[in-house]
């Protein structure tokens, strides 16, 4: 199968969805997160959504995006071979329950890689009022999609920092996996795909059995990073990016590690990795922007 960048910059048709309570607080509670922004609804101002409860409200466009886009410009069989590959968000204001968000996106870049073809869709999230809510960018690997040109759009792609330490640690923390982490996951987000939930399914494309979900497995480390390095203040995480680049096993263990925090005048820069119980990466590159708020 072959896939041309001439996609890029295809528009999406616009999504619309009403956040419930129900959805926000459920998400928190799938990976464990009890932090009262999410839960107290006695708050002075309400509750709020976890901050990666917004790969959750863009899904139903990811899962389906060719449905999404004109007939015809995304075969369906090129859509399925799509893995979730990369992560960037940056975050303008939390996402609050009875809000109703509309979902604009567009192919922001497709570029070839060594395993087939990596395709990013740019999500422009705004509220009821217009106001800018998130900006996601999320990257697939179409696996075994020959990039049929040298790709276009890398260079509207937003910029990461990179890493200046190679071997440090500033802290780490290890997280067990309850075996039943995937099915609680996919029940309480709607963020649905057999390799998380079926063995006969995952084992049929190659796989040892289910693993957990990518975005679970970030979700426990931005809990962490929000606790440890945030105050236990959501509102701070303005930007969080990563790659997806290895397997958690359920009932095993996972190992988040900050390994550098650069200070700045009116925040922080972390760089942080997820290994699995074999040490090998689950999660690389990952990069989150905390800042202080007036």
């Amino acid at each position: 199968m072959e896939l041309g960048s001439h996609l890029v910059g295809s528009g999406l048709k616009e999504c619309r969805k009403e956040i419930s309570w129900r959805e926000t607080m459920n998400y928190a509670a799938a990976v464990g997160d009890n932090n009262p922004c999410y839960f107290d609804d006695e708050r002075i101002d309400g509750i709020i959504a976890p901050p990666m409860f917004c790969v959750a409200v863009t899904w139903s466009v990811t899962e389906k995006l060719e449905e999404f886009l004109e007939p015809g410009l995304l075969p369906a069989e090129i859509s399925a071979t799509k893995v979730h590959y990369t992560e960037h968000i940056e975050f303008h204001r939390p996402v609050k329950p009875g809000t109703i968000l509309a979902v604009k996106g567009k192919i922001a870049a497709i570029l070839p890689h060594r395993a087939g073809t990596h395709i990013i869709i740019r999500y422009d999230v705004s509220d009821d009022r217009g106001k800018p809510v998130f900006t996601e960018h999320i990257g697939a690997l179409l696996r075994n999609v020959k990039c049929t040109d040298s790709g276009r759009g890398g260079e509207t792609l937003p910029p990461v920092p990179a890493c200046g330490s190679k071997s440090g640690s500033v802290w780490e923390a290890t997280v067990p996996v309850d075996p039943m982490s995937p099915f609680v996951y996919d029940g309480c987000t709607n963020i649905f795909f057999p390799i998380h939930t079926s063995k006969q399914f995952a084992k049929m494309v190659g796989l040892p059995g289910i693993i957990l979900q990518g975005t679970a497995t970030l979700a426990f480390a931005v809990k962490e990073l929000i606790n440890r390095e945030a105050g236990g203040n959501p509102h701070c995480l303005k930007v969080l990016s990563c790659r997806f680049t290895g397997m958690v096993i359920p009932g095993t263990e996972i190992r988040i590690q900050l390994i550098e925090k650069i200070n700045r005048e009116n925040g922080k820069e972390l760089f942080f990795t997820v290994t699995n119980s074999e040490g090998r990466k689950a999660i690389s590159n990952g990069y989150a922007l905390i800042k202080q708020l007036p």
